[in-house]
C-alpha cells in the first residue's frame, strides 16, 4: 500500500475498463498521452484509466471523469517505427478521484484515495464456480455472437475465474454506463450478479424486438 502513488496520470477512454489482476493492450498515439506514458516509464510506469462521462464540466471545458477508476503499471512497452507506444497495461486497484490538481502537463493528473478498495489487494480465492456461471456464459455468448463479438472461450475458461469475468466485463458490448457498474461492483460475487442483471435487460429487448416483429 506504501508503494501506490497518490497522485497519479489520468487516461480518460470511453467504454473501456480495466480491472485488478487484468492486462490489456492499449495503442498510444495521441501526443499528451505519449508524453504521459513517457513521463510514467521514467517513474513508477502506473496510470489511472478512468471512464470520462461524455459531458463538459459546467465550470471549464474538461470532459467530466466518473469517480472511480483503476490503477494500471505498464508492464511491456514498445515504441513502434510511427512514433507510437505499445504498452500492456495490468491492473493493480480500483481507486477514488479526490480531486483533480492543476498541471503545466498536456494530460489531467488527479489526487486519489484507494481506502475503499483495499481487498483488490489481497490473494484470495471467491466462493464461485465457472458451474455457477454456466448461464451467465450461454447469454454472454449469445450477444457477443449477435454483436459480432468474436472470443476464444476456450482459451479464456483457462484463466482463474475472477480473470475471467474481468476480462469479460472488459471485453463485453456493455455500455459505459454498465460498465462503469461493472467496475464499482464491490467484489466478484457482486459483479457476477451485476452482470447477470445487465444481460437479463438485453435479453428482455431481444425477447420484445422478435414479439414485435
Amino acid at each position: 500500500m506504501n508503494n501506490l502513488p497518490k497522485k497519479i496520470p489520468i487516461f480518460p477512454l470511453s467504454n473501456f475498463i480495466i480491472f485488478p489482476k487484468t492486462s490489456v493492450p492499449l495503442n498510444i498515439f495521441e501526443p499528451r498521452y505519449i508524453e504521459m506514458v513517457n513521463d510514467s516509464m521514467k517513474s513508477d510506469k502506473f496510470i489511472g484509466m478512468v471512464q470520462p462521462r461524455e459531458q463538459k464540466s459546467l465550470n471549464s471545458n474538461l470532459i467530466e471523469l466518473y469517480n472511480v477508476g483503476c490503477l494500471g503499471k505498464i508492464t511491456n512497452f514498445t515504441k513502434a517505427e510511427d512514433g507510437r507506444f505499445l504498452i500492456e497495461l495490468r491492473g493493480a486497484i480500483r481507486f477514488e478521484i479526490v480531486k483533480e490538481i492543476e498541471s503545466e502537463k498536456k494530460y489531467r493528473t488527479c489526487e486519489i484515495s484507494y481506502k475503499n478498495y483495499l481487498d483488490d489487494l489481497n490473494e484470495k480465492n471467491e466462493n464461485l464456480k465457472f458451474s455457477d456461471l454456466k448461464l451467465i456464459f450461454k447469454d454472454l455468448k449469445n450477444l457477443f455472437s449477435r454483436r459480432g463479438f468474436v472470443i476464444n472461450w476456450k482459451e479464456l475458461e483457462k484463466q482463474s475465474l475472477d480473470e475471467t469475468i474481468n476480462a469479460l466485463a472488459m471485453a463485453s458490448p456493455f455500455t459505459l454506463e454498465e460498465k462503469q457498474v461493472l467496475l464499482e461492483a464491490k467484489d466478484l460475487k457482486m459483479r457476477k450478479t451485476k452482470i447477470s442483471e445487465i444481460l437479463t435487460t438485453y435479453t428482455f429487448d431481444q425477447y420484445n424486438n422478435t414479439t414485435l416483429q
